[in-house]
Formats: C-alpha cells, sequence, structure tokens
C-alpha cells in the first residue's frame, strides 16, 4: 500500500497527470465493447463520478491495482446467525431482526471467536447497467481465519454485487480462530469491479501461459483445459528445518488488527515439519497455512482469484482470501514468481494431504486495460517474492 499520508481523491491531481490514461476503456466503443476487471485508474475514476461513494473520502491507498480496499464503519452488530436477505429484503432489515447487540467501533472492539457479527461498510454504490462486482476478504484477513464476506441489499448471494446495483455495503465477519480487536477504518475485505462479462478459456489461458509463463509448473496443455491453473501442496518442505506449514493454537490470545510486525508467531501457532512420508493429516476444525509448490505469477494483462478445491476430491477447504492482483509474482527480474500461501480447514472427519497433491486453482481474468499501479514493493504490498508466511500482524 501507498503512505497513508496520501491525499484524498478530491485533493490530488487528475489521474492524467500522474500517469498516462488509457481513453475511457470501460466505455463501449462502437461494435466492440471493451470488457474485463477494472483497473486502478478506472476505479478512481468512477471514485470521482460518485459510482463509488464514502461516508469519509476515499483514499489513493484503498486503490489496489485492480480492486478496491473497504473499510469498516462505526458500529458492529452482533447477530444470532448467518443471513442472506434476499429479493425482499435489505441488509437492515434483517439486523433489526436478528442483532443481539452492537458494538462501537471508534476506539476498538473485540469481535469474539465463533460469533457472527455485521458491519456496515464505509463505501456504497452506484452503478450503471453492466457494472458488477465480487467480494473477497483481504490476504492478512483470511490468514488469521476470520470469515469474511460482502453482502448487499437483496442478495441471492454473498461476495456478489448485481449489476447497476446502488446501496450500501456491509461485511459479515466472524472470526474461526483467535478473537480479534478491529477498529472503525480498519480494511478487512476488498471489491473488484468488472465491466461486462469477460469470457475465459483454457486455450486462452493456455496462450497466456505460453506468452508469460503463468507458473514454473511443468505443465501441458490438458492441465488446463478447464480454463484454471492448478495448484498443488508442498510438504516437502525447505532446508534446514523443512517446515511445510503453521497450525493455529487452541486458546491463543486477541489479535489487533491494526499492529503489523507485532506478535510472536510462537504464541499462535505450531510449526508443521515434513514426515518421511512427505504427508499430513489435517485434523478436523483445526487452520493450517501452508503453500503451493509452484510459484505463480499474474501479469499487468490479467486479475486471478483463488478457487476453493472442489469438496469432490477431498473433505477440506483452501484459500479463503481470493484476489491475485496484476503485477503478483511479477516483480523479479528473472520473473520467477511468488508461491500461493493456502489457508486450509478440513471438515468433518481428518484427510490426509500428500506432496504435490492438487487443493486448488487460480482462475484468470482479463483486465479493461493495464492498471497504472502493480502490486509489488512500490505501493508497499506485503506478500510480493512470498513463499510460506504468517499474515503481517505477526513478527518475520
Amino acid at each position: 500500500m501507498l503512505d497513508h499520508g496520501v491525499l484524498p481523491l478530491e485533493d490530488q491531481p487528475p489521474a492524467s497527470d500522474a500517469a498516462p490514461k488509457p481513453a475511457a476503456p470501460c466505455e463501449p466503443a462502437p461494435n466492440q465493447p471493451v470488457t474485463g476487471i477494472l483497473p486502478s485508474q478506472e476505479l478512481r475514476r468512477l471514485c470521482g463520478q460518485g459510482a463509488i461513494r464514502a461516508v469519509d473520502p476515499i483514499t489513493e491507498d484503498q486503490i489496489q491495482p485492480a480492486s478496491l480496499d473497504l473499510r469498516l464503519g462505526a458500529v458492529a452488530y452482533r447477530v444470532r446467525a448467518s443471513f442472506l436477505p434476499g429479493e425482499g429484503a435489505t441488509v437492515r432489515q434483517k439486523i433489526d431482526a436478528l442483532a443481539m447487540h452492537e458494538l462501537d467501533l471508534a476506539g476498538g472492539a473485540v469481535l469474539e471467536k465463533g460469533c457472527v457479527y455485521i458491519v456496515p461498510l464505509k463505501e456504497n454504490l452506484d452503478l450503471r447497467k453492466r457494472y458488477a462486482g465480487i467480494g473477497n476478504p483481504k490476504s492478512s484477513t483470511g490468514r488469521l481465519d476470520i470469515f469474511t464476506r460482502l453482502i448487499t441489499d437483496h442478495a441471492s448471494a454473498f461476495d456478489t454485487v448485481r449489476s447497476n446495483y446502488k446501496g450500501p455495503l456491509y461485511a459479515e465477519l466472524s472470526p474461526r480462530t483467535f478473537s480479534v480487536v478491529v477498529r472503525e477504518g480498519d480494511r478487512l475485505c476488498q471489491l473488484r469491479l468488472r465491466y461486462g462479462s469477460p469470457s475465459s478459456s483454457g486455450a486462452a489461458l493456455w496462450r497466456l501461459h505460453e506468452e508469460v509463463g503463468l507458473t514454473d509448473a511443468d505443465l501441458e496443455r490438458k492441465d488446463i483445459a478447464d480454463g484454471r491453473l492448478p495448484l498443488t501442496v508442498d510438504l516437502a518442505g525447505m532446508p534446514p528445518d523443512h517446515v511445510v506449514g503453521y497450525r493455529a493454537k487452541p486458546h491463543a490470545d486477541l489479535i489487533d488488527v491494526s499492529r503489523v510486525g507485532h506478535y510472536a508467531a510462537s504464541d499462535f501457532w505450531d510449526p508443521v515439519r515434513a514426515d518421511p512420508g512427505r504427508r499430513l493429516i489435517l485434523n478436523p476444525g483445526d487452520f493450517y497455512i501452508l503453500v503451493s509448490k509452484e510459484t505463480v505469477k499474474v501479469p499487468p494483462t490479467h486479475a486471478a482469484e483463488m478457487v476453493a478445491y472442489d469438496t469432490l476430491f477431498g473433505e477440506f477447504r483452501v484459500h479463503y482470501a481470493g484476489f491475485f492482483d496484476p503485477g503478483f509474482g511479477d516483480e523479479t527480474a528473472d520473473g520467477a514468481g511468488s508461491r500461493a500461501v493456502l489457508e486450509v480447514r478440513s471438515h468433518e472427519v481428518p484427510f490426509l494431504l500428500e506432496d504435490g497433491q492438487p487443493v486448488g486453482s487460480l482462475v484468470y481474468e482479463r483486465l479493461a486495460t493495464e492498471p497504472d499501479k502493480l502490486y509489488g514493493a512500490g505501493i508497499g504490498s506485503t506478500y510480493q517474492r512470498q513463499g510460506l508466511a504468517l499474515a503481517k500482524q505477526f513478527k518475520r
């Protein structure tokens, strides 16, 4: 991210003064509409036009290469159960029916493990036709096992903003492993917007892989025929300690999500080392941080999203935080890529994972145009060139 002292958007020079801006990439050209994920400069433009609004001014460091960080509002509602409002109701109506009490987030409040909270976000939308969105937790949110989903009025699905939506945004927060301290303005989730319905296919993904080398895995064309880049788990580890992951400790202390590099990992996590057979039995209910065997790359022309592995292939879920921005793994001179950190939880039964076992996949979508900023050290990104890494709140 950029420096937090960045001026609000309305106080900054036009985007054309800071970087070259392509001509209206999200507006349909005659006979040839331009579709795709909206890049940073288009998100900035929509903010300026009022299609994305906020209680407090949206700042430049909220704008990521292909997504917008969303901020928690001033209050959280503890509710009896998770819900979807459905076509006939607003989120506020459901809160009124299900709320147990409310928490003031201005000075910070504790969200208890195992409880469900609804937080009105500072941002709201006034989208036009063919503009739609998708929500996802930020990377550090997922690595803390804070189950986070975006909700809109009249929604029948989580993390989905329908075309032409006009209204408020809410976050459902449910800490699963650690109780956490959050404050008004904290950023736990992101919004990605797209124009139209960009197409994707196995053939297009193969061409992109041949052009830029999306992964260091030895792929064949049939491996991505479904339009997804497969990922496998690394249970071999690296010398000298051969740590392959971390398992969260039960009954750990609070974690303040705003503190960076503050907590000792040993107070919250037990290291998992490779066994002779390069296997790991997942305990039901335990939360693990693992890492992909492959490195991956997202070129400036695309954005990617992690898709949880189909439970038909195993009783576990991988990766709550799914956005990979343009430039991820693409900053090194040799194009070495970065490995994908995997947030793993078994379901009802113990489950055996083995080294190299498929655990998830990446779906790539083309951007409407290349962004004017890329994921990496230049914008303060936390996880570029990563291997096995815990959330940014822990000391490295």
